[in-house]
């Protein structure tokens, strides 16, 4: 009955998560492909297809270069395939390319510089990362941001911060050492740091305090039903007027900002995937293609903002994810030509496709065991 009930009650949102959900991949998966493709272009490199989605092509045109742009059935992702590439996952074929005249190898990527094969393929994931940048600035300069004063009205009883010494009317200014601009800016380190002791630095009375403080892990509902677990101190922060504004910063600034917002995720997201490795944190948390459908959907109900908000979050995590050396994602290429530098000459063609099948299933694994989360969340 609960699987019938979770079936029932996704299929009646689908509706709601698809148009959200196909937007927000849309335009993370064509900023990181077209990256390449810019990259390459400049490198001088003949580009066959520049896909967003993968399978059966739905429509699409060939522009002046021989390229053909199109939009493909399957939605969870994009390509671009280089002349020479074997398939999408620019595997170079070694047959074809043996035999391709001297006079014929300018616009191919496999013989192109090896500094200019890593630009290439870095740019992809650079490409997301100045997405995020962009889209929070923007956010920063046009919608602004809410700041609320980092001053404490009440400490809960038996909770974490009382246990660290925390009293009311105390301004928090630093954590771990680093300034923040507000409640909220502590209120988010606190709660992706569950188990993790923190020193924060506080203004009590016009004098200095060092306090320690260890946030308690603990299950938490969000405005859509949506489990999570999270750090608390057990703070409440000192409400009424003048307390917190909505601040919208200049253009340069708000630059500036994104990029700490983007750095922000990635350092937080690589202390995540390391407590995990080693068990500190849950597996659960990981979702997959199901996960961000429903979460896009959700998020769009808050207005388009905060459809722009996901979509920077969105960026960084794809821009990371390829950067992992794993065969067949952009870091392993990247791994491959490391390899190159140091050798002096490409890894064996058996050496490569070995990795790529190692790369093809690890990354199907961790498809696999996202969706697998998906779906236990979704029928819970």
């Amino acid at each position: 009955m609960d699987l019938l009930a979770g079936l029932g009650n996704f299929g009646a949102s689908a509706g709601g998560y698809i148009i959200p959900f196909l937007f927000v991949l849309t335009v993370v998966v064509f900023f990181h492909e077209m990256g390449h493709f810019l990259v390459a272009r400049w490198c001088g490199v003949k580009v066959d297809t520049f896909s967003i989605g993968f399978g059966r092509e739905i429509f699409g045109r060939t522009d002046k270069y021989g390229t053909r742009w199109k939009l493909s059935w399957i939605p969870l992702g994009g390509y671009v395939k280089f002349a020479g590439d074997e398939n999408a996952a620019s595997m170079p074929d070694s047959k074809a390319l043996a035999q391709v005249p001297e006079s014929e190898r300018k616009g191919l990527f496999f013989f192109k510089p090896l500094h200019q094969r890593a630009a290439v393929v870095a740019a992809g994931p650079i490409a997301n990362f100045l997405l995020s940048i962009v889209i929070f600035a923007g956010i920063y300069s046009i919608v602004g941001h809410r700041t609320a004063i980092a001053m404490i009205e009440s400490v809960q009883v038996g909770s974490a911060a009382e246990a660290a010494g925390f009293k009311a009317d105390d301004l928090v200014v630093t954590v771990n050492g680093s300034e923040i601009g507000g409640f909220e800016d502590m209120q988010r380190i606190v709660s992706i740091s569950p188990d993790v002791t923190m020193a924060f630095g506080v203004l009590r009375a016009g004098e200095n305090v060092a306090l320690t403080a260890t946030p308690r892990r603990v299950e938490v509902k969000d405005g859509f039903g949506n489990v999570q677990a999270i750090g608390q101190l057990g703070l409440t922060r000192k409400s009424g007027e003048g307390t917190d504004k909505i601040v919208k910063t200049d253009p340069f600034t708000g630059v500036y900002r994104g990029a700490q917002e983007t750095w922000f995720i990635v350092s937080h997201t690589m202390r995540y995937l390391g407590a995990m490795i080693v068990g500190r944190e849950d597996t659960s948390q990981l979702g997959g293609p199901l996960r961000i459908a429903e979460v896009s959907g959700q998020v769009a109900t808050l207005g388009f903002a905060a459809l722009l908000n996901l979509t920077a979050v969105l960026s960084v995590s794809i821009g990371l994810l390829n950067l992992f050396p794993v065969p067949m994602l952009d870091g392993g290429h990247l791994l491959y030509y490391g390899i190159e530098a140091v050798k002096g000459k490409p890894l064996g063609e058996k050496a490569q496709e070995m990795g790529f099948r190692v790369g093809l299933a690890l990354v199907m694994m961790l498809m696999v065991f996202a969706t697998w989360n998906d779906l236990v969340r979704l029928f819970a």
